[in-house]
């Protein structure tokens, strides 16, 4: 769904003459429609700022808890000081460059480490998986809420609104091009998820947190190097979303122009109140849900397929159209559903608790693979 909504999204581009998702929306529906989008693509990139925090408070707390002569009490594993730290020495910084280019190296390092930290999550399934009891009715395929999951991997997979920019990116910028790199970018993206999905699950079933690093037992050493990893991953593309709803603030506002002062009061007001939210509040798996419906999922289902709708010329029955109505009323079930479910059952969360099995006598697996 994903896959057909970039390829339409473009299609709708080419259909009014726009280059740009904005300059799409504003011609289809006009103001209301590109406030709309506009608020949208600001929530998608400020929530995942603030899930970004949660997970470095997380990760990193339980790195240096690592150290020798840390102790229970050190400030280090508080997860509010290191999130202050954390965006204080790195994020902030990094966030004020004016040019996203600058930021190529950094994006790489973190392509890298997603890597590592994919390897060791499938290292741990082997090793790790057999000590983890299984839960209750861990195989039935979907439950009830599985709606919710939707609007996780909507999150996970959603890049519309870098759509346009790709595609003048290209050199020869058609739509069979287009759809040759979305096909190629999806199906990476999409067997990278399996990968990291099916390998946690596998490992802890019913038992897995929003953060599958909150899973593994603090004296598991090769785990506390992805956790290190994990962390570093998410401070580098922190400045990224950073971007984004800057530079839609600086449109709706500014008419795309900030001046220097301007420029870092908006970045540090951005930063600070996404810190704020993130020191109050701390359940990973309810943030990555309402993003995913609230935001993601308007961008990825709801918007491209109504704005097609409204610029195609074809008859009813063709099948772009009837392609288009049934993403679209995908993406209305999925964001009214999952957005009642994620508030009427909203997933438990466990900060720095050790989990059950990781009382087990026998851990010596945990710790073969690196060094203390």
């Amino acid at each position: 769904l994903t896959d057909y909504s970039i390829i339409l999204l473009i299609k709708g581009g080419n259909l009014s003459g726009t280059n740009t998702y904005q300059e799409l929306v504003r011609k289809t529906y006009g103001l209301v429609g590109y406030l709309i989008l506009s608020t949208l693509q600001f929530l998608y990139p400020f929530i995942a700022m603030i899930s970004y925090n949660i997970i470095t408070g997380d990760t990193l707390t339980k790195v240096f808890q690592r150290i020798p002569g840390v102790a229970p009490d050190n400030v280090l594993i508080d997860r509010h000081f290191i999130i202050l730290l954390t965006t204080i020495i790195f994020t902030l910084p990094l966030s004020l460059y004016r040019n996203i280019a600058k930021l190529g190296k950094v994006s790489l390092i973190s392509l890298i480490l997603t890597i590592v930290i994919l390897v060791i999550v499938m290292v741990r399934t082997v090793t790790f998986s057999p000590q983890v009891p299984k839960s209750e009715n861990a195989w039935i395929f979907a439950k009830a809420n599985a709606v919710q999951a939707v609007g996780v991997m909507s999150f996970a997979f959603i890049c519309n609104h870098n759509s346009f920019l790709i595609y003048g990116s290209l050199e020869e910028p058609t739509l069979k091009n287009w759809s040759r790199v979305t096909h190629v970018s999806v199906s990476l993206a999409f067997v990278i998820s399996v990968v990291f999905a099916a390998c946690g699950y596998m490992t802890f079933t019913g038992y897995a947190e929003g953060d599958i690093f909150e899973n593994y037992c603090r004296d598991d050493n090769l785990a506390t190097f992805g956790r290190f990893c994990y962390g570093v991953t998410v401070i580098l593309t922190f400045p990224l979303e950073c971007f984004v709803t800057r530079e839609v603030i600086a449109n709706v506002f500014f008419h795309g122009n900030l001046s220097t002062v301007f420029h870092i009061v908006v970045t540090v007001v951005i930063i600070a109140v996404a810190t704020g939210v993130s020191l109050v509040y701390d359940c990973l798996g309810i943030v990555l849900e309402l993003n995913g419906v609230l935001s993601a999922t308007p961008l990825v289902f709801i918007i491209p397929t109504a704005c097609y709708l409204k610029l195609s010329k074809e008859r009813w029955n063709h099948s772009d159209n009837l392609m288009s109505c049934l993403i679209l009323a995908i993406g209305v079930l999925v964001m009214t559903v999952g957005f009642v479910l994620t508030i009427l059952h909203p997933q438990e969360c466990s900060h720095g608790k050790e989990m059950f099995y990781c009382f087990a006598s026998n851990v010596s697996s945990r710790n073969s693979t690196l060094p203390p």
